[in-house]
């Protein structure tokens, strides 16, 4: 099986980590990948992917007419790739040697027509003592709840999801008005990509947790004040995904576990063996909860 790895990047800022990316596509164990590289409009990074990468057999390199953002960036990459399956990468993560062959493993085990794997941190800056597993997805990260065996989920991160290629053309690729775009955080492309999966064949995304793709947290990303905003721009974003039919019982299921497994559990833990990060995380529990649930319903009140 071909697999084709779209990897998106847009500025020299993110060169170094953009080439740990791509390194770690090139150095799969898998016997059949190709490494589909877009540069999102800036000419210089282009140059610097091109004599880098351009000359390579296993590699095709292309570059927007402009900034177009991150899911028109990922629909070009479709359109140049040729592999059998296509999945996505971003330039801050690093893919363990064997990812692609646990993807390639679920589609032969499955007979899939989506694969996704397990976020795992790589904190750039140091882990954040205050910051609880249960909310490692506002980093990227796979969270505390998260099924720990193969099974369904309505998605992945976007940084490690994969479809195959007839599921893509069919679909139609990623909506172009969702997703990242310059400094413009935009999210929820690969969700509401995965719903309309669902609403064509019945399936959703196989979830693979061996196949594993590491994310690069940086500094910023630990500061509580940016933290507090994600989870709020989450919480809006969840609000706006229910519009387009992208909202399912996983948040709610999330919820109900947050306040009556995990939020006792943590109790249990610090009454038994207290200590600052143990109180921290306990009460950004409910600081995080509180915080997504205002953005929700900001998000009722301006649709």
């Amino acid at each position: 099986m071909r697999v084709s790895v779209v990897l998106c990047t847009y500025t020299m800022d993110m060169y170094p980590h953009f080439e740990d990316a791509a390194d770690s596509v090139l150095e799969q164990t898998h016997d059949d990948v190709e490494l589909v590289v877009v540069v999102d409009g800036d000419e210089e990074v282009y140059e610097r992917v091109r004599e880098a990468y351009g000359e390579r057999e296993d590699t095709i390199v292309h570059c927007n007419e402009g900034n177009r953002g991150l899911s028109y960036s990922r629909n070009r990459g479709i359109e140049r790739s040729t592999g059998d399956v296509v999945a996505f990468l971003d330039d801050d993560a690093i893919a363990e040697p064997n990812w692609v062959a646990e993807l390639v493993a679920g589609y032969e085990r499955r007979d899939a027509l989506a694969v996704g794997g397990t976020m795992t941190p790589i904190w750039v800056a140091g882990e954040p003592d205050f910051l609880p597993e249960e909310f490692y997805w506002l980093v990227g990260v796979t969270h505390r709840g998260y099924p720990t065996a193969e099974q369904e989920v309505r998605n992945t991160f976007g940084s490690n999801i994969s479809f195959r290629r007839h599921v893509l053309e069919t679909l139609g690729g990623f909506d172009n008005d969702l997703g990242r775009k310059g400094d413009e955080q935009g999210q929820g492309e690969e969700t509401e990509l995965a719903v309309r999966l669902y609403r064509e064949y019945g399936e959703r995304v196989w979830y693979v947790p061996d196949a594993r793709v590491g994310h690069k947290v940086f500094d910023y990303r630990t500061d509580p004040k940016w933290l507090l905003n994600r989870a709020f721009q989450q919480g809006y974003s969840k609000r706006a995904m229910a519009d387009v039919g992208s909202s399912s019982g996983a948040e709610s299921d999330f919820l109900k576990r947050l306040m009556f497994e995990f939020a006792p559990a943590r109790a249990r833990e610090l009454v038994r063996t207290p200590s600052l990060a143990r109180v921290e995380q306990f009460v950004m529990v409910f600081v995080f909860t509180f915080v997504v649930g205002m953005g929700y319903l900001y998000g009722v009140f301006d649709y």
